[in-house]
């Protein structure tokens, strides 16, 4: 049962040592490879303690450690050692973690800030908005993280806009009279009155400010429930409502994952770019030297290939000796993929502080948000009070004529603006005005993390299971939903249709047995041989690394166990994590139990794995090949066991999955680089909450 502890290493000396770059040999001395003073320790901000000054670096630094009034097994700080409360359990052992957040929901973010996340730096640069982990303007582009970014908007912005529009169908419809009647009721008068925008900005107000208003004027319905055209009820695409929050109603193992496959196949659906995007390309997190990776084609070059192909049919010569255009337009496409990339972020980020702000999550405060916003709409509704209809048209064609003729007077403002407020753009960006102290749901994500540290309780990862989600529809109570139709209704549509049921499975058999004939084996055999003489290639050639390993090659040591085998997966976390370091097996250890909590490497874990616990704790320390506290980490970054394209090859030819890597880089410049981590996430999840360091993602 979790909630037991793990002693997670001794104290480290307050000598200091000099360095070793990279770590130096394996099998050095902690002592040896410690690079900590006294003077930075005692300035160190600690998972359990504030700065020397009293002050935390950010809002979320500060919330982390403040006193919650509802908490969960998280928040209770009742050891000075690790808190194990629920790593590598089923979910129903799992305590509740956080008070006032079910654990799906937290887990639901947990998995979406491992998608968004992969690469940090530190930055000392001030944080206008009060909370960290902001996107860097210098961010580079990469297809990976484009997909990222368009998954993102599906889960927040489309399928917001979505349940929107059913909203309104369901109001245009009159399946619900009474609501519809009312309505158009409040219509009617504000209309014969004059007042349409002071009783639409009315109601904005009180939606805002009074949550319970919000499913008083619009009862929640299951998105795939509702037909957008007709506000009726509909059979969900997926043929049962397996899930709430999907446009499919697909069934899912846990709450979120149906939206975020949702996403997932909408990406994988869009053009040449999105073609990219799909195939996971992002050399940025490549290893520097592979060879299986080069020597595998560029699939992102079909799309190019396929129009040349035609163009050439066609009678045309589409090659660059004669296509003088064609180089530069790709460049310039790709080019501007980078600040589209931004804006595709920036509104769901947005998207995301809105929603956090009507619905805050604990321990960000419920009250302040909701009432700013409101405070903004106020002076419009006054302002709309005393507004005729010819005084409103009269003021915008004032705006347009001001707009249109005083450009000189427009620029020198802009000029007078930069010289004496340069940050005046940032500071009029909704994060650092009227959002200021909204977290979007990474932000809110890492403070949560740096909760479970604060109080020596490592939030777990989300579960993971290899069965597929059962095929039944959500509990759902009809006599709940606000929708024109009868409990047997709701009930029928949320249900298989057991004729439909039947239907396909006659056509699978069909096409099974089809697929048996022998006029269709032979296309079959053809991929087979080639997908087995892959994966054949696939372990010789690593097979080959093993070899060119032991003889000093780094490329090769770095390729050692990044297709592990089942039987030698085992539970890891949350103090020792498998992976390697310079090819050797062995346990990266995140020790807090010191006052400077450091991060190492060593080839025996310290929590008990392999031995007694004593014993496992000197075994590390003696093994120990570098350690780094981790207030002195500058950055992290994820980084592939191997290159996009060879991972496409692995994965399509032996279905096994490549256990990737992390880069960890301290404050003067030194690089240490872990190679098949097992829970590589988790690691990187531990890492960035525990010290106080302001973090950019790039």
């Amino acid at each position: 049962m979790p909630g037991y502890v793990f002693r997670d290493g001794q104290p480290i000396p307050d000598s200091d040592p000099k360095s070793q770059p990279d770590g130096g040999q394996l099998g050095t001395s902690s002592t040896d490879m410690t690079r900590v003073s006294t003077s930075t320790s005692s300035a160190m901000n600690t998972p359990t303690s504030s700065a020397a000054d009293g002050d935390h670096p950010t809002d979320s630094h500060a919330l982390a450690n403040a006193d919650h009034d509802h908490k969960g097994a998280a928040q209770v700080n009742e050891h000075d050692t690790i808190k194990n409360l629920g790593w590598n359990h089923h979910p129903n052992d799992v305590p509740d973690l956080v008070g006032g957040l079910d654990n799906e929901d937290l887990w639901t973010l947990i998995r979406r800030f491992n998608k968004q996340m992969y690469h940090v730096k530190a930055t000392t640069a001030p944080l206008l908005g009060g909370l960290d982990l902001n996107i860097a303007d210098e961010d580079e582009f990469s297809p990976d993280k484009l997909r990222a970014n368009v998954e993102r908007l599906y889960m927040t912005v489309i399928i917001g806009l979505m349940g929107f529009g059913k909203h309104i169908a369901r109001l245009r419809s009159w399946r619900e009279p009474r609501r519809t009647g009312a309505f158009a009721a409040a219509y009617a008068v504000a209309w014969i009155f004059n007042l349409l925008v002071p009783t639409f900005l009315t109601t904005v107000i009180v939606l805002i400010v009074y949550p319970p208003s919000r499913p008083f004027l619009f009862p929640p319905a299951p998105l795939a429930l509702v037909d957008s055209n007709t506000g009726g009820v509909q059979s969900p695409k997926a043929g049962v409502l397996g899930s709430h929050d999907s446009a499919t109603g697909a069934p899912e193992k846990h709450k979120g994952e149906a939206v975020e496959q949702e996403a997932s196949n909408f990406v994988s659906g869009i053009g040449s770019i999105a073609l990219s995007s799909a195939t996971g390309k992002h050399e940025q997190g490549d290893p520097d030297s592979d060879p299986l990776n080069k020597s595998v084609p560029d699939p992102t070059r079909l799309a190019m290939a396929g129009a040349d192909a035609k163009a050439s049919a066609q009678g045309g010569t589409p090659n660059e000796q004669h296509d003088k255009t064609k180089q530069p337009m790709e460049d310039a496409m790709w080019g501007k993929m980078r600040p589209v990339m931004h804006i595709i972020g920036d509104i769901s980020d947005g998207w995301e502080r809105f929603a956090n702000a009507l619905s805050p999550t604990a321990p960000f405060p419920k009250e302040k948000p909701r009432l700013t916003l409101a405070a903004v709409l106020a002076p419009a509704l006054a302002v709309s009070l005393i507004t005729t209809s010819a005084m409103f048209m009269k003021m915008a064609q004032l705006g347009v004529g001001v707009g249109f003729f005083s450009d000189p007077l427009v620029w020198r403002g802009l000029d007078w603006l930069n010289k004496n407020y340069p940050d005046w753009q940032k500071l009029l960006q909704i994060r650092n005005s009227i959002l200021k102290g909204v977290p979007t749901n990474a932000q809110l994500t890492i403070t949560l993390f740096r909760i479970g540290e604060a109080n020596k309780a490592p939030l777990p990862p989300p579960p993971s299971s290899d069965q597929p989600p059962p095929n039944k529809p959500k509990s759902l109570n009809g006599d709940d939903i606000a929708l024109d139709a009868s409990h047997e209704e709701i009930q029928a549509a949320i249900h298989e249709d057991p004729t439909e049921k039947e239907a396909a499975e006659v056509a699978a058999a069909t096409t099974v047995g089809a697929e048996e004939k022998p006029k269709h084996r032979h296309g079959a055999r053809i991929l087979g041989f080639f997908k087995g003489t892959t994966a054949t290639g696939v372990e010789t050639k690593l097979g080959v690394d093993k070899v060119r390993a032991k003889v000093g090659s780094t490329t090769a040591k770095n390729h050692l166990g990044v297709l592990p085998k089942e039987e030698e997966r085992v539970p890891t976390g949350p103090v020792d994590f498998k992976g390697r370091y310079k090819g050797h097996k062995g346990w990266v250890n995140i020790s807090t139990a010191a006052q400077v909590p450091c991060v190492s490497w060593s080839k025996a874990a310290s929590d008990g794995t392999g031995g007694a616990v004593e014993d496992s704790i000197d075994r590390h320390e003696k093994h120990v090949a570098f350690k780094v506290p981790i207030q002195e980490i500058q950055e992290l970054k994820k980084v592939g066991g191997l290159g996009w394209k060879a991972k496409i090859v692995v994965g399509w030819a032996t279905g096994k999955t490549v256990a990737d890597g992390l880069e960890i880089v301290d404050k003067e410049g030194n690089t240490w680089k872990l190679t098949a981590i097992q829970d590589r996430d988790e690691l990187f999840n531990r890492l960035i909450a525990i010290g106080g360091q302001k973090w950019e993602s790039w």
